[in-house]
């Protein structure tokens, strides 16, 4: 390239420089016909999902440990769990990626109901277990189920197979086709939630609400009123509750020391303060030893912050931002109404979720509660959340040229184990006789 700038007798400097600015542009060309591969939203998601899990399990083992020596419990108690969590929801995760969309259409509507259901239960006396002050969960077998995660899954799921029948039917040219029954249905399971003083998951849950009207379509004038009521839902609620609105003020105003009413938020800062650029070193916190209140689930990205230091936050923020990229590209690429309707309802939860979360910790936004998607403690979080992820990549393989991609890449790596085992040729034989 050097010898035919040469040819236009530019100065050696100046040709270099061009040089230099054309190796750019090779590269930048590279990365985006690497990002314009049909598997390039697959893999992100997948590659995303397991570095999130792998670091959500160590920094788990990490943080819970203090907390289960100090309640006289192996270290690994709560470590344990979530390497079940994670054994249970990986499969599970494979199962959806694999399966078809129509599969998800049919469990629209149970779903819903497992969701409204275990919502219900979780406020009878007996069956509901609350844990300060909120009644968020239900013991099943000795394990804590909590209903609400269920339920963003449900909203989204069946909120996208709504429309889209609507869709078809030609019937969203009257916007009230968009709200009804759509908005009773998520107003049902916004109170129910409420009803567990879970302030933190309505809003995610009307977060996938909007994230289905944008995507719809809807008029901007119905969008803008949606949005006025529902802010002016949440006030009501904050101010209705004393601990939500001193918490709303605990905000906007700030004051009190270290080991006050605001010690989550000021040891969480401190927490992310003291780690630096490159962090004290993986399991050497200090914030984590009965300092930064819930730091195995909702504080989690404080400690990550103290061991890791800002290449480390900055590196799981990065994360986040790669999975918004991939959600939103898959639902611009797939054609099918539900798919996309879909895929940009479970991105949104997600990532809006991982937003709220992050912003609570350094001090953005108001503590609500929502854990770190994928890196929190906490099963049924970590089980649906990896569901739904499965029906992001199933959707991604609906994309232009994926089925050709996928069919030219040959057998999975299950169907390569079983050749390995001598398995495969077994079973075609068998088959074919």
């Amino acid at each position: 390239m050097i010898d035919d700038l040469a040819e236009l007798d530019l100065p050696a400097g100046e040709a270099l420089r061009l040089s230099g600015l054309g190796g750019v542009r090779d590269r930048i060309g590279m990365w985006r016909a690497l990002l314009d591969r049909p598997l390039t939203s697959y893999y992100l998601v997948l590659g995303i999902t397991t570095l999130l899990l792998g670091l959500g399990l160590v920094m788990v083992q990490s943080t819970a440990s203090v907390a289960d020596l100090s309640a006289g419990l192996s270290p690994y108690s709560d470590f344990k769990k979530q390497l079940l969590g994670a054994a249970i929801g990986l499969p599970l995760m494979w199962v959806a990626a694999r399966s078809s969309p129509r599969l998800f259409r049919a469990f629209a509507y149970p779903l819903l109901a497992v969701s409204v259901v275990g919502l219900g239960l979780t406020l009878v006396h007996g069956v509901g277990v609350s844990q300060n002050g909120a009644a968020r969960w239900i013991d099943l077998g000795g394990q804590q189920v909590q209903p609400s995660e269920i339920a963003k899954l449900a909203l989204a799921v069946w909120g996208a197979d709504l429309l889209a029948r609507k869709e078809k039917r030609g019937q969203l040219a009257d916007w009230r086709h968009m709200l009804v029954p759509l908005m009773p249905g998520a107003a049902v399971l916004c109170l129910l939630v409420m009803a567990g003083d879970d302030l933190g998951t309505t809003f995610i849950l009307l977060v996938i609400f909007l994230a289905l009207l944008w995507v719809i379509g809807t008029p901007g004038r119905v969008f803008t009123g949606m949005l006025i009521l529902m802010a002016l839902a949440m006030g009501l609620m904050i101010v209705s509750t004393l601990w939500r609105f001193k918490r709303l003020t605990g905000f906007l105003d700030p004051r009190g020391g270290p080991t006050g009413p605001q010690m989550q938020s000021i040891q969480g800062k401190y927490a992310i303060g003291s780690g630096g650029i490159f962090g004290v070193g993986l399991g050497a916190s200090r914030e984590k030893w009965g300092w930064v209140p819930e730091s195995t689930s909702d504080f989690i990205f404080a400690i990550i912050g103290e061991e890791l230091g800002l290449v480390g936050t900055l590196c799981v923020t990065f994360l986040y931002g790669g999975l918004a990229f991939a959600g939103l590209r898959i639902a611009r690429r797939v054609p099918d109404v539900f798919c996309r309707l879909g895929a940009t309802a479970i991105t949104a939860w997600i990532v809006v979720q991982a937003v709220v979360n992050i912003g609570a910790v350094i001090g953005v936004l108001p503590i609500t509660g929502v854990p770190l998607p994928l890196v929190s403690a906490g099963l049924s979080s970590l089980l649906v959340t990896l569901i739904g992820l499965g029906l992001l990549m199933s959707f991604a393989r609906l994309e232009p040229g994926a089925r050709e991609a996928l069919a030219a890449r040959g057998p999975g790596w299950p169907l390569r184990v079983l050749s390995w085992l001598g398995l495969s040729r077994r079973r075609r034989q068998k088959g074919a006789s």
